[in-house]
């Protein structure tokens, strides 16, 4: 991937990707990782004057992401989206007869592969795209693998089928927090990452994207 003067960087998703936002200043980055990519890339590339917008919004599933697609991503023209969504699609759908539903699961692909033909057809943005996670702590997190699994597999066909950039969250973090602890990384909850969660990500997503000057 490369980075032009005043390239346009999008990050949108769900709460790991909002982080308390203010959503009235348009030019809020949260808390999290968009800050943090923000921060290092800004930093590193100063003489680029690059802009970032994060458009995450706590709860999404990829329904909510499809109706507000257009003008979220596809009108702001970005010349990068990156992509974390999926979390809450298993989360909502725990102890319903949705979990892990065939159905729930196509639809999902579906969506998922409307977002990013849009992308590819109605703007020049390069494509990043995070596969959603959950960590093992507490330990009822394990059933929601039942939904979750399949889903990343989703994406990462996707992935491949777009020959998009990628970055595997669910197996990098579950390994961190395998030699640290769980709750290191995404406190008591095992989805919405602490500091050091995010410093991860955001670390995952300068290395994945291996940014050279242009």
């Amino acid at each position: 991937m490369e980075l032009k003067k005043n390239d346009l960087i999008l990050f949108i998703g769900d709460s790991i990707t909002d982080v308390g936002r203010n959503r009235e200043e348009g030019n809020d980055l949260g808390h999290g990782y968009p800050l943090m990519v923000a921060g290092a890339l800004a930093a590193t590339y100063p003489e680029l004057q690059l802009q970032f917008l994060n458009r995450g919004i706590s709860g999404n599933k990829i329904t909510d992401l499809e109706n507000r697609w257009a003008e979220d991503c596809i009108s702001l023209q970005p010349d990068i989206v990156s992509i974390l969504i999926g979390i809450n699609d298993t989360w909502h759908h725990v102890g319903t007869t949705t979990f892990a539903s065939q159905d729930a699961l196509q639809e999902f692909e579906e969506m998922y592969r409307l977002l990013l033909n849009q992308v590819k057809n109605k703007t020049n943005a390069q494509i990043v795209i995070l596969e959603p996670f959950v960590l093992s702590d507490p330990i009822d997190r394990l059933e929601w693998r039942t939904d979750l699994d399949p889903r990343i597999q989703i994406i990462r066909r996707l992935a491949t089928e777009f020959a998009v950039d990628f970055i595997p969250l669910d197996g990098l973090l579950n390994s961190i927090g395998m030699k640290t602890s769980f709750q290191y990384l995404t406190g008591d909850d095992g989805v919405h990452p602490t500091v050091a969660g995010h410093g991860m990500i955001a670390k995952a997503w300068l290395e994945a994207v291996k940014v050279k000057e242009k």
